[in-house]
């Protein structure tokens, strides 16, 4: 069996030196580094997100390597907890994010929103509000299922 030792969410953005901009406003993160080569372009960015890390790099059609603006799409969501996720969403809409779904309280103990960064990329931005079992979880989802 191989052992994990972390998980690294990887983003291809248009724009990665606008990114590290925005993930820095929005967020408060800090840059670990970037690689970048002659023509400007950034091979391979890291950015502290209080001790995990994300990846990010321009994109490399000639690998295949699009964004999610360029392909239209995004199957991802990240879901980061933070202390305040009205004053993070907030701070995000200023930044040029839109709105995907306003702050509100949800079943599963936790405040909880969305928004789509001006990169193609999907933000779920919650604080709990409430801890319980999963048994109580499962309850109420399925309490929240019936028509």
């Amino acid at each position: 069996m191989t052992t994990i030792h972390e998980l690294f969410p990887y983003l291809c953005v248009q724009d990665t030196a606008a990114a590290i901009a925005f993930y820095g406003e929005v967020f408060g993160v800090k840059e670990k580094f970037r690689l970048t080569e002659p023509n400007g372009r950034i091979g391979h960015a890291e950015l502290d997100f209080n001790g995990a890390t994300l990846m990010l790099c321009d994109e490399f059609p000639e690998y295949g390597i699009r964004s999610a603006n360029t392909i239209g799409a995004t199957p991802v969501t990240l879901h980061l907890h933070v202390d305040n996720c009205d004053a993070v969403i907030e701070r995000a809409l200023k930044a040029g994010a839109k709105l995907e779904m306003a702050p509100q309280d949800q079943f599963y103990g936790e405040r909880s929103g969305s928004f789509k960064d001006p990169f193609g990329h999907r933000w779920n931005v919650g604080h709990s509000i409430e801890e319980f079992s999963t048994d109580e979880m499962q309850r109420r989802y399925t309490e929240a299922l019936k028509p």
